[in-house]
């Protein structure tokens, strides 16, 4: 087992405007120095959902990075809950308060998915349908679970998740930011192991394609950077109906990620 302190952690994110969509409501920040990433799926007319998602992650981005560097390395999760819960809420605020005092942006609002990693622990928070998937061992497994109607209706026992997979109803959220005075935002924490590689990413990802795709395009063995592009270029060649936005982080034991550093200096390409 890899001690905690030894896991080192690299992060890639794209994002890509689809091949329908005339502008990207999508928003992704990776903050490597605090091992921080966020990804935001807006919605809104104009482009109300492009400055939604846009605020989500500057603000809680912004919020974070300063708290994490003055609470140092040793903070616990527990205070990593308590700050992310905060600075979600005061995000939160902002939005509403956008939204209300702006025509152009009424309505507006924003999913939102952040992780932390500290250590060998992963503290996630979500709001919304976009998700977290975490690939170990070759297993691709789901750790966020959506806050939509659909899976509203599949919790209940009234819809199969094969029948909610055909239905035309998927893009309504249950919870959002910038929609109502409080944030429900679900926050979970996740062990982390060495070889683990965790998928965040908003719906026009995974409502082009089902599990067995994206498990065969996170495993396959080249840099980070390549397994993203391909994901991408896989939704938008199923018809890229959505903004597409991909965040991957990969852990690794310390030792293994200073070896392919070395590799990558010396093999440049």
């Amino acid at each position: 087992m890899t001690p905690p302190s030894m896991l080192s952690y690299e992060f890639c994110a794209l994002t890509d405007t689809g091949r329908v969509r005339a502008n990207n409501e999508d928003a992704v920040a990776v903050h490597p120095d605090v091992r921080l990433a966020l990804l935001a799926d807006g919605m809104g007319g104009y482009n109300a959902g492009e400055v939604a998602a846009h605020m989500a992650v500057d603000q809680v981005g912004d919020a974070m990075q300063r708290w994490l560097v003055q609470a140092g390395p040793d903070a616990s999760t527990t205070e990593v809950r308590r700050a992310l819960a905060h600075a979600v809420d005061q995000a939160n605020h902002a939005i509403l308060g956008a939204a209300l005092s702006n025509p152009n942006y009424q309505g507006m609002g924003t999913t939102l998915v952040v992780a932390v990693f500290c250590g060998d622990r992963l503290v996630l928070g979500h709001i919304g349908d976009s998700r977290c998937y975490r690939l170990r061992a070759g297993a691709l497994r789901q750790i966020t679970r959506d806050h939509s109607w659909l899976q509203e209706q599949i919790d209940a026992g009234l819809l199969t998740p094969q029948e909610a997979a055909r239905s035309g109803l998927r893009n309504l959220v249950t919870r959002a930011l910038g929609v109502e005075p409080g944030a429900l935002m679900e926050i979970n924490e996740f062990t982390v192991e060495s070889g683990d590689l965790f998928i965040l990413c908003s719906d026009g990802l995974t409502d082009m394609m089902g599990a067995a795709e994206l498990t065969d395009l996170a495993s396959q063995p080249v840099a980070l950077a390549q397994r993203a592009e391909r994901m991408v270029n896989m939704a938008n060649a199923l018809g890229g109906r959505d903004n597409i936005s991909v965040l991957l982080a990969y852990a690794s034991a310390a030792a293994d990620a200073q070896r392919g550093l070395v590799s990558r200096l010396l093999h440049p390409h």
